[in-house]
């Protein structure tokens, strides 16, 4: 079974009266979690973006608290995982401020929290990943809003 590129779903979707698009969503929803944490943020987040940064930081800072900093392996456990919850809302909000905010929040409380990331090991390296992602992602905006995250960023590479 071939699946259909967005163009032809698009197209297919502007047919379809808006009960049976209602239907379709809620099914969809259904079937996976991570569907269904899209429509929430597309309903009721997406109108207030800096409340739902600011949720999702507050998550960030709850996760960070809980690490394991006795061994390298729990606590590279513990950060790939709040990554992987970040880099899904980042995702969802599809802005670049967004991604460059919580990526910089991630990148600072990686920094603070007392793990030792050492130059060529695994947490080094995933710190390093994050600070390209971060390069990339100002690039991209404003003249104005690049000024003010440069400098954030230049602090995160003095570490």
């Amino acid at each position: 079974m071939r699946t259909a590129t967005i163009n032809e779903l698009k197209k297919e979707l502007g047919t379809v009266p808006p009960a049976q698009l209602v239907e379709l969503c809620l099914r969809l929803a259904k079937y996976k979690k991570e569907s269904k944490e899209l429509l929430t943020y597309l309903l009721f987040e997406s109108h207030h973006p800096d409340g739902y940064i600011a949720s999702v930081k507050a998550f960030m800072e709850e996760e960070f608290s809980a690490v394991n900093t006795t061994h390298p392996y729990f606590a590279k456990k513990t950060l790939r995982k709040i990554l992987r919850v970040t880099n899904k809302h980042i995702r969802f909000t599809g802005s670049k401020q967004a991604e460059t905010e919580l990526l910089l929040f991630f990148c600072e409380k990686m920094r603070r929290s007392g793990i030792k990331m050492a130059d060529g090991g695994q947490l080094g390296n995933l710190y390093q990943q994050q600070l390209k992602k971060i390069e990339k992602a100002i690039a991209a905006q404003h003249e104005d809003l690049q000024y003010d995250y440069r400098k954030q960023l230049e602090a995160l590479y003095r570490y």
